[in-house]
């Protein structure tokens, strides 16, 4: 089954709605993450991105149209599912024409909603096929849990750490570009300098190479961006 296992973040600021569709999605192997406000989804993605968001229209302070434009220029692979009030037309369409990916309208059928959201997961773009633990030079990164070992000594990695770790290790061997980087782990927003991505680097750099200003790992391609090599 395609979405097996796949992580759900559901933005419901109704505790009794949230704790059944939370039951519900459970119920049929999904991994559900629940938060009640639109900053704290904002936290949460940041910490880890779902594979899919659940999201509610109606939000105490930051309302759901509003986290669906800032989660959208950042991450806009990400698919959104939004959760209207009967007869929401304009919120269904302003969803919809800032990226939503579908909607569902209260009260909804649990049977239709896991429907869409197993639509919603198998039509995302096919990821590049990357174990989930490798092994390298003197390190072991497990890429799910975000943590290598180097040496017998654990070192967390952030999401994003972690995210350009996995996208050049998939393309071992490949010149991959900044500009791939950014689109593939932050969702690229045209606002962000490339120079995020060369940060991240560096950073991985410090816990991955013996000699991080004389990297064996990940190299400097000129011109273009970097190079996973094992």
């Amino acid at each position: 089954m395609e979405s097996l296992g796949a992580s759900i973040l559901v933005v419901e600021d109704d505790e009794t709605l949230a704790m059944g569709l939370e039951s519900a999605l459970e119920h049929e192997h999904f991994q559900v993450t629940h938060v009640d406000r639109g900053e704290k989804a904002l936290a949460a993605i940041e910490d880890d991105i779902p594979d899919l968001m659940l999201l509610d229209v109606m939000l105490p302070g930051m309302d759901g149209i509003t986290v669906l434009k800032k989660v959208k220029a950042e991450h806009p692979e990400l698919p959104i599912i939004m959760v209207t009030a009967k007869g929401a037309e304009l919120d269904r369409v302003l969803g919809l024409e800032l990226g939503a990916d579908d909607y569902v309208t209260k009260p909804f059928s649990l049977r239709e909603l896991t429907a869409r959201i197993r639509a919603r997961l198998r039509a995302r773009p096919a990821a590049p096929r990357t174990p989930e633990t490798f092994r390298f030079g003197k390190n072991e990164v497990d890429l799910r849990r975000r943590i290598l070992m180097r040496e017998g000594v654990e070192h967390r990695m952030t999401t994003h750490e972690s995210g350009v770790l996995q996208y050049l290790i998939a393309h071992r061997g490949q010149d991959v570009s900044r500009e791939d980087l950014l689109q593939h782990v932050w969702g690229y927003s045209p606002t962000m300098a490339t120079r995020t991505v060369d940060n991240q680097i560096l950073k991985l750099r410090k816990k991955i190479e013996e000699t991080p200003a004389d990297p064996r790992h990940i190299l400097t391609v000129h011109g273009t961006g970097y190079r996973f090599e094992v």
